[in-house]
């Protein structure tokens, strides 16, 4: 059986969407610890209105997961990201390395 091209980007991004739901429903979401984020020694910025899309790896257990999310503060080497899983909103902090900016258009 052939592959549906036209709507395969939405096809993977529902599959994306369910493994996301499952592992968050049964994995605790794993953030770095306080000895990696050195905040007593490196400088953080806080936006107080977060707005900045990226795309990040996040692990819920030991499950990583791609997910759409908005970057609330960083430090030099790790950004603090908000995001949605349902209806429950989800925070963390993963290496600056783990995150995408999204390009807007328009």
């Amino acid at each position: 059986m052939g592959t549906n091209r036209r709507y395969a980007g939405a096809v993977d991004a529902k599959a994306n969407e369910r493994i996301l739901q499952t592992v968050a429903r049964d994995q605790q979401l794993q953030s770095l610890t306080p000895v990696e984020l050195r905040l007593d020694e490196v400088p953080l910025t806080v936006d107080p209105r977060p707005r900045r899309q990226v795309k990040a790896w996040v692990r819920f257990g030991e499950t990583p997961v791609r997910v759409d999310a908005v970057a609330a503060r960083w430090t030099p080497d790790a950004v603090g990201i908000v995001f949605r899983v349902d209806d429950v909103e989800h925070r963390c902090w993963v290496w600056v390395g783990a995150v995408d900016e999204v390009k807007r258009t328009s």
